[in-house]
């Protein structure tokens, strides 16, 4: 036991945690490209097959190539892609936050009538269509 610490020196345990990380920058980097080429919208079946088999072929090659030849789009297709998450979202919460009381509609519409904003002939509907609604 006490041979294999006395073998085992500083220098390479330095390299082997040089490694690791460098097997972990290449597993997120396989990640966020394979995300990339599914999510892309652009590439036929094909090209996406042959991206796939290029960069399991060739790992580290590929994913370079592939970052030099389509990586300033990247950016956008994920923007695009959190965008189309986050469109359900947004709407399920104003539609439930627009449900108000109609006392509170029609004290919206009477700060609106007392500010100029709309004139009493609006007030008077939309305080009608505020009290059919309740």
């Amino acid at each position: 036991m006490t041979a294999l610490a006395a073998e085992f020196g500083t220098g390479q345990v330095f390299w082997s945690f040089v490694w690791l990380v460098l097997f972990f920058i290449l597993i997120w980097l396989l990640i966020v490209v394979f995300a990339d080429i599914f999510r892309s919208q652009d590439l036929s079946g094909w090209g996406k097959a042959g991206w796939t088999i290029f960069i399991i072929v060739f790992p580290y090659l590929g994913v370079f190539v592939y970052l030099v030849a389509r990586g300033g789009k990247m950016h956008e297709r994920a923007a695009q892609a959190a965008q189309a998450q986050d469109a359900p979202a947004r709407a399920y919460v104003q539609s439930v936050a627009a449900t108000t009381s109609p006392a509170d509609q029609i004290a919206r519409l009477a700060d609106l009538r007392a500010q100029g904003a709309i004139t009493d002939e609006e007030f008077q509907a939309g305080k009608a269509k505020a009290l059919a609604a309740g």
